[in-house]
């Protein structure tokens, strides 16, 4: 039977897509492993899971991730990678993976930029290996990632390449392109919106975490048609996020969803009820407006409903994934300067009751399905990665193409 190896990190909306295109290619009858945070086990019931870590390391890990948005000499990359071992990390990830693997039969799948592991693993095994970015940002950002690998991170990596037999990477730039094949978790309107992924990148169409949930919730929750209010399952968050939401919605009755009640000003505006969690794909169709992050999986989850959106956001892929909605007229969006605008922006977006409707149907399956098919098209004899230039080689290559053409 093959054999998928997928490994990512993350919150709801970077590990979920995961755990639908596990269960997807499950399905079609593939033997499947998810290495990720020890929290989402139980989502991947029926997966052979493999946790990277404990609850209380996941929980600290998650804690660390709001100091990287504090641009005042907060945690810097490294410090992050050290306090929480993801050096050491990295090369479990590794190591899990070379015991599952089965030559000629197995596919790597990780997650874009942040899972090495799987691309490590790939050099080691020759095995082909899938690198999947859940938004557009991702691809955006890799120059910027890349330099930071080959500079800040540098050590951390080789120490484990090292440990590995593998050389050095020279050119990190060119590594990032040398995956077996590149999928992006969006489709192809969204990603012309804003600046175009590589022609390299397969769109499979938006992966919605959390479709077709079997959870219950009281229908009291949206008797009063409330405005929803989320800041993900994360802690990487602006810390005037939750208070300027809050502030947003007065005059309506309003319900905050956030696993992290330390992160919302106490007392609740009259009004305001919180939620640890609940069920997105049920509640978000019932609400009158959502107002949220700028996270993938939360606006995916709203244009399926066609709920109106306003946007606060800041850091990561939210202002990009918020101004391609703009641009195409599905959401209003205001960066941090204008959040106090955003209780008249609220008003304005439900007194034009628009309803918007994204320029194509949205299947929650259709994303995971079309990602799934990609991965399976990788199944096989082992294929050789795309080579990676050094700078060197491709002056030279430059060079002889400029002489070729006279």
């Amino acid at each position: 039977m093959p054999r998928i190896i997928a490994v990512t990190h993350g919150t709801d909306g970077d590990v979920m897509p995961f755990v639908r295109l596990g269960s997807e290619l499950r399905r079609q009858g593939h033997e499947v492993t998810l290495i990720t945070h020890a929290p989402y086990r139980a989502a991947a019931a029926g997966l052979d899971f493999t946790a990277i870590d404990t609850a209380e390391q996941f929980a600290r890990h998650q804690a660390d991730t709001a100091q990287l948005m504090d641009t005042r000499g907060g945690l810097g990359w490294l410090a992050f990678y050290e306090r929480n071992g993801l050096f050491e990390q990295l090369a479990f990830e590794v190591k899990a993976i070379a015991e599952r693997h089965e030559p000629g039969r197995t596919v790597l799948v990780g997650r874009h930029t942040s899972a090495l592991s799987v691309r490590f693993a790939a050099e080691l095994l020759g095995c082909p290996v899938a690198w999947v970015a859940v938004s557009p940002i991702q691809v955006m950002g890799a120059r910027l990632a890349a330099h930071m690998y080959a500079t800040e991170l540098a050590g951390g990596f080789q120490s484990v390449r090292d440990d590995l037999g593998l050389p050095p990477i020279t050119d990190w730039h060119g590594w990032f392109a040398g995956a077996t094949m590149d999928i992006g978790l969006w489709p192809r309107w969204f990603d012309q919106a804003g600046t175009k992924s590589p022609a390299r990148f397969e769109l499979a169409g938006f992966a919605v975490p959390d479709a077709a949930s079997r959870e219950t919730f009281s229908p009291d929750v949206v008797a009063d048609r409330p405005v929803l209010v989320s800041g993900g399952t994360g802690r990487m968050l602006n810390e005037a996020f939750y208070a300027s939401a809050l502030k947003a919605v007065e005059g309506f009755p309003a319900v905050v969803v956030t696993p992290y009640p330390e992160l919302l000003p106490t007392p609740l505006p009259e009004g305001v009820r919180w939620f640890g969690r609940l069920p997105f794909d049920q509640v978000v169709p019932e609400v009158r407006a959502v107002v949220h992050h700028g996270g993938i999986g939360t606006l995916t989850r709203a244009l399926m409903a066609g709920t109106p959106q306003l946007v606060l956001a800041d850091g990561a892929d939210r202002p990009d994934n918020a101004a391609r909605l703009a641009k195409l007229g599905l959401a209003r969006w205001l960066p941090p300067g204008k959040w106090p605008e955003a209780g008249e922006t609220l008003r304005d977006l439900l007194a034009s009751g628009e309803r918007p409707a994204a320029p194509e149907d949205l299947d929650p399956s259709a994303g995971v399905t079309r990602a799934a098919a990609l991965v399976a098209s990788l199944l096989g004899p082992p294929r050789p990665a795309r080579p990676v230039l050094t700078e060197s080689q491709r002056e030279a290559l430059r060079r002889h193409l400029r002489k070729g053409s006279r």
